[in-house]
């Protein structure tokens, strides 16, 4: 079974296209979701992440999700910190995920492949790209966040051109009905890969 990975910036649509390879039967495995999973459901990590952070990580029992992207967002130490604690987590799991599934290959959709230089982890990368504006636009309605934080977060993350000499293909998403197609020309390449 091949492992692929699917990145891309902030607000590209990566989640978007990753229900595109579901519909095609695909088995894909949301990295983000997952991690927001373990930071609430693992005591071994929420005891880490309040040490990090303080009490304020967590309100009402439930990881204070504007509180730390807030808190990392500014300061790129906590970010990395932050990061040491739940990506080993995340890996472990995708690795035991693995196991239960049935296909050519799977799909692992993680934000900060080409940041966290995890592409040689799988066996080919597939690259959501958009235009920024257009990424800001989906962020500010989807977050209801400002432009300020939107670029604070857009920061921390590769520029598309960088990452596109690195990818192994590229999805443009910025029509869903040429993104759908684009989906189905990779899904082929990547099954005649497998």
């Amino acid at each position: 079974m091949k492992i692929i990975g699917l990145t891309g910036g902030i607000g590209s649509g990566k989640t978007t296209v990753g229900r595109m390879f579901e519909k095609l039967g695909v088995p894909v495995y949301n990295s983000d979701w997952e991690a927001k999973k373990l930071m609430n459901s693992s005591k071994a990590i929420r005891s880490k992440i309040k040490a990090l952070f303080g009490e304020l990580a967590y309100q009402d029992g439930k990881l204070n999700r504007p509180f730390i992207a807030k808190t990392v967002f500014k300061d790129k130490s906590l970010l990395e910190k932050l990061n040491k604690i739940v990506h080993p987590a995340v890996r472990k799991h995708f690795s035991k995920w693995c196991t239960k599934q049935d296909h050519n290959y799977v799909i692992q959709e993680t934000a900060l492949l080409f940041e966290n230089r995890a592409q040689d982890l799988y066996d080919k990368v597939v690259l959501v790209t958009a235009p920024k504006e257009v990424r800001i636009d989906r962020l500010l309605k989807r977050d209801h966040s400002t432009r300020e934080d939107i670029l604070a977060r857009m920061d921390n993350q590769l520029e598309d051109r960088e990452k596109v000499l690195l990818a192994d293909f590229v999805i443009e998403n910025t029509d869903l009905d040429k993104t759908s197609n684009q989906v189905a020309e990779v899904n082929r390449a990547i099954l005649d890969f497998c």
